[in-house]
């Protein structure tokens, strides 16, 4: 088993047979910002040039897969010195060329819903969770949603699971096409790595193809998105009722929006 190069809060290895392991590593909740996206592509980016690499199983360390942005409060959790936004480096995430399958376990919230729709196919668990939960929260939708769910589960559920933030659970979550396999927690790494190796044994130039042919121009369409997202996010969160859905979430109760 070869191991890559350092990364930044992640553990990278390629196995003899042509799957590369990419592990989050900030348990229990996985909450990730610019830096840790970044690291996320920078990886991707490397491992597309691997000729030993030709499927990717992305995981995290811990109880939960990703349960969302770590904002801190702060833009710096968003951006680095130079201003670079972490939907720039998701943009160069969805540009990845190498098929990806997830392993999602316990949480996927928010932009770490997000993180799990860039990759082509999820492996969950009963106990998963998947929400988009920005509207519960006061402001928009981010980390391409706008353009990976209607794509997954069609765009009236789309609506439906936007604007009310609700929790879907693993069983849900495989009927509506939010994830493709569903197994027990303790096989689910299992089952995702066999899935990649299910890729891995085909012809690669002809996986190559076929899926430049199905994304089209998705990174394209997931940096449209993102401006509109990023636009928002940072209109809605000036107001009164970002800070009380923020306060809600903090206290643990409904919150009380305004309008305002």
């Amino acid at each position: 088993m070869a191991t890559l190069g350092q990364f930044d809060d992640l553990a990278v290895e390629i196995g003899a047979d042509f799957v590369a392991t990419v592990e989050i590593q900030r348990p229990p909740a996985n909450f990730f910002d610019q830096a840790l996206i970044k690291s996320l592509a920078d990886a991707f980016e490397e491992l597309d040039a691997e000729d030993g690499c030709r499927a990717i199983v992305l995981c995290s360390a811990g109880k939960h897969f990703c349960a969302g942005a770590n904002f801190a409060g702060k833009r710096t959790s968003l951006e680095d010195a130079t201003g670079q936004h972490l939907y720039d480096e998701a943009v160069r995430l969805f540009a990845t060329r190498t098929p990806v399958v997830a392993a999602v376990q316990g949480a996927a919230i928010g932009g770490g819903l997000g993180l799990a729709l860039m990759p082509d196919f999820r492996v969950a668990v009963p106990e998963a969770r998947f929400s988009a939960n920005f509207a519960r929260l006061g402001f928009h939708q981010g980390f391409g949603l706008s353009v990976t769910l209607p794509r997954l589960v069609g765009q009236q559920r789309a609506m439906e699971l936007l604007y009310t933030g609700r929790r879907v659970p693993g069983e849900e979550a495989l009927a509506i096409g939010l994830c493709d396999r569903l197994v027990a927690l303790e096989d689910v790494r299992e089952e995702a790595h066999a899935l990649a190796v299910e890729i891995a044994i085909s012809a690669p130039l002809a996986v190559d193809s076929i899926r430049e042919t199905l994304r089209g121009d998705l990174a394209g369409e997931i940096r449209r998105a993102t401006d509109r997202e990023k636009a928002e996010q940072e209109r809605l969160q000036t107001t009164e009722d970002f800070r009380e859905g923020v306060r809600a979430m903090g206290e643990r109760r409904q919150p009380e929006f305004r309008g305002r």
